[in-house]
């Protein structure tokens, strides 16, 4: 082989520094859109677990006339690594605060009836679903 057909055998510093570049610039796109996404993903599975909560404390009352205190008593099944807190359960209402280890800062909570909302931060009304990051 000649010298000319050895140095065009392989990729020159410059273009592999382009392609070092490029890569990085798309990491730097990719990687918050897809950190984002999953705190909407976490948070929705926060508030889907809450409105099952909501629906199965009112089968629960209906049976018992009172709400229950934990979701055990419910037979609920949580989505995995969401932590569900009754924090306030008598016959007249419950309040509620859903968290998930991804989500260090952010929480959901609901209350219902008579319970007092400071048990179920960040919500303000009853019945409605309410999250630190919306």
């Amino acid at each position: 082989m000649d010298d000319r057909a050895m140095k065009r055998a392989g990729f020159t510093l410059i273009e592999l520094l382009i392609v070092v570049v490029v890569i990085g610039i798309l990491a730097a796109i990719a990687i918050p859109k897809y950190n984002s996404m999953r705190d909407k993903a976490l948070l929705s599975a926060l508030r889907s677990d809450l409105a099952n909560l909501a629906i199965t404390q009112e089968a629960y009352y209906d049976d018992n006339y009172v709400y229950a205190a934990n979701t055990t008593s419910l037979g609920m099944t949580v989505t995995r690594d969401v932590s569900i807190a009754i924090n306030e359960s008598t016959s007249s209402g419950w309040a509620a605060t859903a968290t998930h280890p991804g989500l260090a800062s952010d929480n959901c909570g609901i209350y219902h009836g008579n319970a007092s909302s400071a048990n179920a931060s960040p919500a303000t009304q009853p019945g409605i679903i309410y999250c630190t990051k919306n």
